[in-house]
Formats: C-alpha cells, structure tokens, sequence
C-alpha cells in the first residue's frame, strides 16, 4: 500500500523528464510574464497524461480499475509540481474539474462530445463552483438556471436552459483551447426549502457567457484564472450534466477526488524545496564554511525531508484508497477522510516548507531570479482551493462523530 509499482516509478520517470526538459526552462519566464502556454496542453496530451483515468473508448487509456489509474494521475500533478506549481494545476484541474464531472456524470453523447479532444489536450474544460458571495458555502449558490417555457418557441423545438449569475476564480475558463465549463447553478427550490443545485455545462462562446479578464494574481501566475459572468445565456436542455437537483452531491464528490489530487501538487512543492534547501546549504558559504554544518540551517531542513515524507504517505494512502473504491473494495467515506486528512496536512506543509527554504536562502530566497521565491508565492493557495483547510478539519471532525 505504501510502495508504488515499477510501472508507476517507470511512469513517474516518464513524467519528470517531460517536466524538466519541456517545463523547467521555460517556467520563469512564463511566470513574469502571466503567460499560459497553451501550446504545452497537447503536447501533455501526447503524453497520455489528461486519460490516464479515461477509459480507450473516450481516447484515455485506462483499461481497468485494477491498474492504479489514480495513482498515476497523482505522479503526474506531483512531478510537473515539482518544477511549477502552475502547470501541476493545468493537469489537475483539466482531470478533475475538467473531464472527470463528464466522465463520471455525462450522457454518452456528452461524453462523445467532449471527451476525445480534452484527453488528446486539444480542449481544456473547467469547472464553474465557486461565486463572489458563495464560496465553501456552495448552497449559498446564486446563479440560477430556468428552463424556458416561454410560448413562441417553434413545434417542436428543444427547451432552453437560460443561465444567469457569476462565478469567480475558474480555472481553465478562459483560455483559446476551453471547450466548454459546467456550471453549478440553482434551478429550483427542494421540499426542505433549501435551493435545488445542478450542474450545467455551458460551450465557450455561448452568446451570454462572457470570460472576464484575467485575474492579477500572486502566484499561480502561469495558470489561467477567470471570473466568468451569464446574462441570458440560453444553452439547450440536454446539456445538464447529471440528473437535476444533484449538482451538489456531484460537487462533494469531484473535490473529493480533487483534494488528492491538490495533496499530490503540494507534495511536489515540499519535495523541491528539500532539494533546494539542502543543495543551497551544502554550496553556500559563510565564515569559509557550508552554512549546512550549522544547526539552524540543517534542522529545518531535516525538518523538511520528515515533511516530504510524512506528505507522500498520506497523499498516496488517499490515492490508494481512491483506486480500490473503483474496484469497489473501499467506500466513498472511507476516500473521503484520507482525501481531508492529505489535502490538509500536505497544504500547510507546503506553505512552511516554502518559509524554511526562503530563510535557508536569506537575501537570495527574496529574489526572483531563485525558484523558492515563485514558489514561496504559489504556496499559500494550496491552503484554500478545492476546500480551505478549515472545510478540511470540518470533514475530518464530522468523521469522528464530532458536531462540526
């Protein structure tokens, strides 16, 4: 349970390469200046890394789900972590708010429709949850969804659902390659009162669906980020995504898939700044000595290999979980706690190991021109997306039978 195979070292191998030799030099850059590389999407596609929990019919490669297919995608969003946090949310996102809503809740035509360009990296999806006023509170939802059953329509034509409302900090929703973003969006009221949320999926260029401009952003500066807004956007009525009324369950259960998947790229944070860290303090000098000899260098970053450790152990004892649930040989509960308790701890591991190696850096570590200043910057949002690590200790509390 805790070694992974010689197919997913060989597999990560794979993955590091690519990373080093297509991502690393081109990453500060791209981060100066806000620049997504939409033309590395494809090749990532090449790769088979946006299938890999695919199955062939849709173009992935997943062929059973004996094979650890979720670990493999963890590898991958560790690996490209680990030279830039923003291509490691690239994946991430494009996977699991991208493709995965379609794949575990799409129609065949939905799935035949998408599918096959967003694992070949052709397209990129997004997911549309989050809004200015509603944010882990996902039923404080305000955009609204209403199926138009206004007179006047031709005989025979197909109903319309009309999407009105925003959203905020939508990963891959505005790029040249977005294909399409579901939305989560009120559609009625249940019998408790409490409003009915589905998921809709909403094509780019829809008339009414309108991209805001990027966000300005301290880190993540590579990841494309967007507020999203709709006025009338009238998309047909086939294109809920799931049955009606259950967007908010399909919701709990992709961020569960997603926190393992964010404990993955925090993993692959710790991991470099141990190697900086310790690299730094074996090649630096002061007083005609490594500063590494002294304690107050070498502890913390003893510290940060226990960190590395501990990180790895958890992310992949979730992954491990995840795959057996889909060999049904584990329950949802059972990924959903392991899933909290990696996200959270793996989250704000980061963000220290980020200060310990800045300070292990001195004046250098502030510099741009040094990797742990970027990566100082892109820490912190690992602690609030897919869940802040407050929404993580609820779940985790609530586990234990604690009223939370």
């Amino acid at each position: 349970m805790y070694e992974l195979s010689k197919d997913h070292e060989d597999f990560r191998a794979v993955v590091r390469e690519f990373a080093t030799e297509a991502v690393e030099p081109h990453v500060a850059q791209w981060d100066r200046e806000h620049h997504f590389p939409a033309d590395l999407v494809p090749r990532m596609g090449e790769l088979g890394l946006f299938g890999l929990v695919v199955p062939e019919a849709f173009g992935g490669s997943l062929e059973d789900a004996d094979g650890g297919a979720f670990t493999s995608l963890c590898i991958a969003i560790e690996e490209l972590g680990r030279v830039d946090q923003s291509i490691g949310i690239t994946l991430s996102a494009g996977v699991g708010l991208g493709i995965n809503p379609i794949l575990t809740y799409g129609s065949d035509e939905q799935k035949e429709r998408f599918l096959p360009d967003l694992v070949a990296g052709r397209a990129l999806a997004g997911f549309g949850l989050t809004e200015p006023d509603a944010g882990s509170d996902a039923g404080a939802t305000r955009t609204k969804a209403v199926l138009d059953d206004a007179t006047g329509r031709a005989p025979g034509s197909a109903r319309e659902w009309v999407v009105d409302g925003a959203k905020a900090f939508i990963t891959n929703s505005g790029t040249d390659i977005t294909s399409v973003v579901t939305v989560t969006a009120r559609t009625g009221t249940l019998e408790n009162g409490r409003p009915e949320i589905s998921a809709i999926m909403v094509p780019s260029g829809t008339p009414g669906f309108t991209v805001e401009p990027a966000y300005q952003k301290m880190g993540w500066n590579i990841s494309d980020t967007h507020g999203l807004s709709f006025a009338g956007c009238r998309v047909p009525e086939g294109n809920l995504l799931g049955e009606r009324g259950r967007g908010f369950h399909q919701f709990l259960k992709t961020l569960d898939d997603g926190r393992i998947a964010i404990s993955a790229l925090a993993l692959g944070l710790i991991t470099r700044m141990r190697e900086e860290a310790a690299a730094y303090a074996k090649s630096r000098t002061a007083f005609g000595r490594p500063i590494g000899v002294n304690q107050g260098v070498a502890f913390p970053v003893a510290d940060l290999a226990v960190m590395e450790d501990a990180a790895r152990l958890l992310t992949y004892r979730a992954a491990w979980l995840k795959d057996e649930q889909e060999a049904g040989r584990r329950s949802v509960e059972e990924v959903k706690q392991a899933a909290a308790k990696a996200k959270l701890y793996t989250s704000e591991a980061a963000v220290t190991a980020t200060r310990i190696a800045t300070q292990v850096f001195g004046g250098n570590g502030f510099m741009e021109e040094y990797p742990v200043a970027r990566f100082y910057r892109d820490a912190k949002i690992l602690e609030i997306g897919e869940g802040t690590s407050e929404v993580q200790r609820m779940v985790l509390a609530k586990g234990l039978g604690l009223p939370a």
